[in-house]
């Protein structure tokens, strides 16, 4: 009884973050979930349009956003994790009575799972980019820019990997441990080791051990996809140089920086007062001197004045290095964050456009001459990436495009970020 009771409180738990997702746009990672909670959460909300469009085919009438939710799960579970049958739906059905949703809504989803178990998948519709939309789940709309922009292959290949279990990185502190003592000390003797500092997480390995190691909590390492290293490398980083990160939370690349290098002197900045407040927690646990961290708008400052603290007077308003990681559509790890292909509508791009414009011409009056800012999005979206680049430099012709990388498209297991280099003359 206590394994029920235990196996139907995740259900339960995922079942509550779920309605969350949909009724206010809650991020499920950021829920605290165990791990099969968040294993079918995830899953759920990255196969919706699937499991919605599967649903349709049992139910003469959509039944309520809770049971619905309720027999999403359940057809997950039959058809994408491996939990037997009869266990999906009799927890499906017990899951219904725990949430109170009435005896008439256990009877349905109980004959609804039975229905799905009988008659399997569904046939998919013929035509070809609603069926790439219903198969992977990606808005029709959204598929369909892909076709305009990068042809019907490759824009059946993004849609395919978006329901890809992203692939979880450890970077190494290297100034307190190495790539393979840490490897040894988590466990993880064997694992991949990339660039001496990032260590492939194994599939099987168990992500909240790790985290809950008393090497994290020393500072040894943090999670970091490889493809931020990609971005950083453009800076060019030189020692001593000042550098700031315009738009740093969660702080990670600000954090990759000064492990690099604890010459560097850097701020790390962002508009978000919550946000900021886990970036200083990030920097006080990795033990990192040589980051200063402060609330900052990009937009609301005075290109005229110098970016100084009260407590820092001397600090020059030029720096020698600009990181712009922009606010973007996530559109290049919607694997990472499923709930963002749900988020995003033309309109949504075009106005985050715009605000991507405005923060690079602001932040690049503070960049001083022969200096480079690296604009950095993880979205591959030409709207949201070479557009805005291009402009940037016609209209600001003291600039000049140097190297840019898209980490995503030479190796699956990267985010698919985009970042340029501009070098003021």
């Amino acid at each position: 009884m206590l394994l029920l009771d235990d196996s139907l409180k995740e259900r339960m738990d995922a079942y509550r973050v779920l309605l969350l997702w949909q009724k206010d746009g809650s991020f499920i990672k950021e829920s605290g979930l165990s791990p099969f909670a968040m294993e079918l959460a995830l899953g759920v909300c990255r196969r919706h349009l699937y499991l919605q469009y599967f649903l349709k085919t049992l139910v003469k009438k959509m039944p309520s956003l809770e049971v619905a939710t309720v027999l999403e799960m359940g057809i997950f579970q039959m058809f994408f994790m491996e939990i037997p049958d009869h266990a999906a739906v009799s927890t499906s059905v017990e899951l219904v009575k725990a949430a109170n949703l009435g005896e008439g809504s256990a009877r349905l989803v109980n004959a609804v799972l039975h229905s799905a178990r009988k008659s399997g998948l569904p046939a998919l519709p013929p035509q070809k980019v609603r069926r790439v939309s219903i198969e992977n789940s990606v808005p029709e709309w959204l598929v369909r820019r892909w076709f305009d922009i990068y042809g019907g292959t490759r824009a059946e290949a993004l849609a395919k990997a978006t329901l890809e279990r992203p692939v979880e990185w450890i970077r190494v502190n290297l100034q307190k441990t190495s790539a393979p003592v840490l490897a040894q000390k988590l466990g993880l003797t064997g694992a991949s080791i990339l660039y001496d500092r990032y260590i492939q997480v194994p599939a099987d390995a168990k992500l909240k051990t790790i985290l809950e190691s008393e090497a994290f909590a020393k500072g040894e390492f943090s999670m970091q996809n490889p493809s931020a290293y990609e971005v950083v490398k453009l800076l060019d980083l030189k020692p001593g140089l000042k550098v700031w990160d315009a738009c740093a939370a969660p702080g990670g690349k600000a954090a990759l920086m000064a492990e690099m290098d604890s010459s560097l002197e850097i701020l790390a900045s962002d508009v978000s007062e919550s946000r900021v407040l886990k970036m200083r927690d990030v920097v006080d646990r990795l033990d990192l001197t040589n980051v200063r961290v402060e609330c900052r708008d990009v937009l609301a400052l005075d290109p005229s004045t110098s970016l100084r603290s009260a407590q820092d007077d001397t600090r020059s308003s030029k720096f020698d290095r600009i990181l712009l990681d922009v606010p973007c559509s996530n559109m290049g790890v919607i694997a990472r964050r499923p709930e963002s292909v749900y988020r995003m509508t033309p309109e949504s791009i075009k106005e985050l456009a715009e605000l991507q414009y405005k923060i690079l011409q602001a932040a690049s009056a503070r960049l001083a001459p022969g200096g480079i800012l690296v604009y950095a999005t993880c979205s591959p979206d030409p709207e949201e990436t070479t557009k805005i680049v291009n402009k940037f430099v016609k209209e600001n012709p003291e600039f000049e495009k140097g190297e840019s990388v898209f980490p995503g498209t030479e190796d699956l297991r990267f985010d698919g970020f985009f970042a340029q280099a501009l070098r003021r003359k």
